[in-house]
């Protein structure tokens, strides 16, 4: 027995009782067919599926596209066109048959209730609430026209913004900035929230961001997990850090809270918060005091290595090391002695140690204490933060043509467009760029002309930026915004338009990792469900209407589809780095990069060409040419709260999911005993958090992993709360990013608040 579409719609429109017909659904099969809003998220059935032999099945190919290290290679089953189960791709040596929590959910993140299905338009006023579906003709011109009026009542584009982020990385939605690109230049909101500081530092110091492949720490003789945490977050790099381990390795956890990968560690030491760069350096003094520094390989390959070392012997004090950082001057001697005699030794510096005021100077003490060691350049060695050394495709989607006699921007950053005659004088176009961190206050103060249009995609702005009073204000203040998501979450509440866009099951892509070396070709599985276009086909939609309505208005091609682009990005280049022949290949499974040790030559991509304890373009961007230690912001408030993430969610994705909740519940505020004895708080008390940004309400638990002193709340979105970590943070910048990102990073973690129980 079998149910299409059609007789699904039938049936639950008729007065058949829902349980009788969840029963027959299940019977048949067809349940996890359903994405409809019309079933309640929390039906108690038995959805699980007989295994019945893989012949049995449809296979494909696909990737998780989320900001996550692991980026997974993914085989996927289908039986009658719907999607039964996943498994982690066993060709990949990274991935090894396995997904984390997040990536176990994904049949039912696609086949949710909650999932957007049909266009719709709030008509009460952006945040009332009051929505009615329409179709994607009407929802398409509405939006064509107001562009095309903004053009001619402004002259440009330049007052319709797009911010779009991390929610799915896959190399053909870059084709969202490409429909940008085709109709003008526009406003965009540049930078990042997540690496920056940290990417400008490992610039500075290397002339790149490129690190070892993860799958090398088994052969590691000593692992500092600094500011990391990958048994939450970076799973499948956990089993070379065990092996590592049961070979005779020291793995190491640097951490202002015990995490789960501390649990798991030899040795944890909880640092004062934003202290890390003065533990880097003095751990560095240490190894060039016993003389255990490579100094061969000093004299060969770094420049200012004479004048970092006089830094170190005027300015760092190791019994102020200890002071400052909370950790006993003995446990630092040994530390830093034990990882200059083990070779090789490495160090993974996670991006949350770089999101304060002090960030980018932590990442580069850390990079030259790496360096001091010899440990750079070396096989399972290296200061590992990332890499995009994979990413070289041809970014199809996202090359689009600007229209002729287009108008943008002629600022100081106008070097790089495009020249055309204005009153008599060339002027270089470019876009307008506004900073990403600063969200709320950008979109509110830009002027000349005002952004009038927000296109949200692949992001939930009220989930990760900051201020959240401000966006509310900024939102309202706007003619248009669309939001185009798989969920109905906060950003689309406050939304005119909102737009239900496909997972990557139901569209063609290719994936890589910032942190390991594999590829993965990401097939399309299951055809789209009820209305649900991807953000190639809208970006289409939207071009033929402009045309329609004013010819030569949009170059986006009319028609696309998303296996013909993804087909697109790879050239010759991709496939010499990978060993393959042709993009097919990766049908029979993910292909890894071929073997290479950054810097094992001795050549940096810096100025000199070597690696810079002094880098002259620091002095002039940052004002520091040295690693020198900088400290970190001034508490304004009783408590600092730290907002790390959490292994149930990435950032607002998966923790919304109704088979998540019940492993996650509800949020906490983490709270150290002797802070919960002063306020006579309890594990599950209501307690208030707050601060002069907002306030938050959330239950408290009670536990000496957080430091006294600091309040912990993991960042993530629930479904229907107003939970929000968001609610307390300011836009402070970090020290570094504006270099290579286009805009500084935020100090979201040094963000001060007090708390009481309610």
């Amino acid at each position: 027995m079998s149910y299409s579409k059609a007789k699904v719609e039938e049936i639950l429109n008729n007065t058949i009782s829902r349980r009788s017909f969840l029963k027959g659904l299940a019977a048949s099969g067809v349940l996890s067919a359903l994405p409809g809003g019309v079933l309640e998220a929390n039906e108690d059935l038995n959805t699980k599926i007989p295994y019945s032999g893989e012949k049995s099945y449809q296979t494909f190919r696909n990737a998780c596209p989320r900001n996550c290290y692991d980026t997974c290679s993914i085989k996927t089953y289908v039986k009658d066109g719907v999607m039964q189960f996943i498994e982690g791709a066993q060709e990949s040596t990274y991935t090894r048959g396995g997904c984390c929590v997040k990536g176990n959910s994904y049949v039912k993140r696609v086949y949710s209730a909650r999932r957007l299905k049909y266009p719709m338009m709030q008509v009460g006023g952006k945040g009332s609430g009051t929505w009615k579906r329409i179709s994607w003709d009407q929802a398409i011109d509405i939006i064509a026209k107001k562009l095309l009026d903004m053009k001619k009542e402004d002259g440009t584009l330049l007052g319709a913004a797009l911010t779009k982020y991390s929610g799915n990385f896959g190399i053909t939605h870059y084709g969202i900035e490409g429909m940008f690109n085709s109709i003008g230049y526009t406003t965009r909101l540049a930078g990042t929230p997540c690496w920056p500081a940290g990417i400008d530092a490992q610039n500075l110091d290397m002339g790149d961001m490129w690190c070892n492949d993860p799958e090398e720490m088994k052969e590691s003789k000593f692992i500092i997990l600094w500011g990391v945490n990958p048994a939450a977050n970076s799973v499948h790099s956990m089993k070379y850090i065990y092996e590592a381990k049961s070979k005779g390795a020291k793995v190491v956890v640097i951490d202002p809270i015990f995490t789960e990968t501390a649990s798991k560690a030899s040795q944890y030491l909880q640092i004062k918060t934003g202290t890390d760069g003065l533990l880097a350096l003095g751990m560095a003094k240490i190894i060039i005091d016993a003389k255990l520094h490579d100094q061969k390989w000093l004299d060969a390959h770094s420049k200012g290595y004479k004048e970092y070392k006089a830094y170190l012997d005027k300015e760092v004090k190791l019994d102020d090391v200890s002071k400052v950082t909370g950790i006993p001057l003995a446990m630092i001697k040994e530390l830093a002695l034990s990882f200059a005699k083990a070779k090789p030794a490495t160090v993974w510096m996670g991006y949350g140690m770089q999101r304060h005021t002090n960030g980018g100077s932590m990442i580069r003490a850390i990079d030259a204490l790496v360096a001091v060691s010899g440990n750079i350049g070396k096989y399972a060695g290296g200061a590992r933060y990332g890499h995009l050394n994979t990413w070289g495709f041809n970014y199809a989607a996202l090359s689009q043509a600007k229209p002729e006699g287009s108008v943008g921007y002629t600022g100081p950053e106008g070097a790089k467009g495009e020249f055309a005659q204005v009153g008599g004088e060339k002027a270089a176009y470019t876009d307008r760029f506004l900073n990403i961190n600063k969200t709320a206050r950008e979109l509110m103060s830009a002027k000349e002309p005002k952004v009038r249009l927000l296109w949200v995609a692949c992001k939930n702005v009220f989930a990760q930026d900051f201020d959240r009073n401000q966006l509310i204000r900024a939102f309202q203040q706007l003619d248009l915004v669309v939001v185009a998501d798989q969920f109905f979450n906060e950003t689309a509440k406050w939304a005119n338009i909102v737009l239900p866009v496909t997972t990557q099951f139901e569209e063609y892509d290719v994936n890589v990792s910032y942190w390991h070396y594999w590829l993965s070709i990401n097939e399309q599985a299951i055809k789209p469900l009820f209305e649900i276009k991807s953000d190639l086909e809208i970006a289409a939609m939207l071009s033929k209407r402009m045309n329609q309505l004013s010819k030569g208005s949009c170059t986006f091609p009319q028609s696309v589809d998303s296996k013909e682009m993804t087909i697109k990005e790879f050239n010759p280049a991709i496939y010499e780095q990978f060993g393959i022949q042709s993009w097919e290949e990766l049908k029979k499974g993910p292909v890894k990069a071929k073997a290479v040790i950054p810097y094992a030559d001795g050549k940096f991509k810096t100025p000199s060409g070597k690696f810079e304890f002094y880098s002259e373009k620091a002095l002039e961007l940052f004002g520091s040419a040295l690693p020198a230690y900088l400290e970190v912001r001034k508490p304004y408030d009783r408590f600092r709260m730290t907002s790390p993430h959490s292994r149930w969610s990435l950032h607002s994705q998966f923790q919304n999911l109704e088979w998540m909740e019940d492993f996650h519940p509800e949020p906490y505020v983490y709270v150290n005993p002797d802070d919960a004895e002063e306020k006579m708080v309890f594990t599950d008390d209501m307690v208030a958090v707050f601060n002069r940004q907002g306030i938050l309400r959330s239950r408290a638990k009670v536990t000496d992993n957080v430091q006294k002193g600091t309040l912990m709340m993991y960042e993530q979105y629930y479904h229907n709360t107003i939970y929000n970590v968001n609610e307390l943070v300011d836009d402070t910048s970090s020290d570094m990013g504006a270099f290579k990102t286009g805009a500084p990073g935020v100090a979201l973690h040094d963000t001060f608040v007090n708390f009481k129980k309610l």
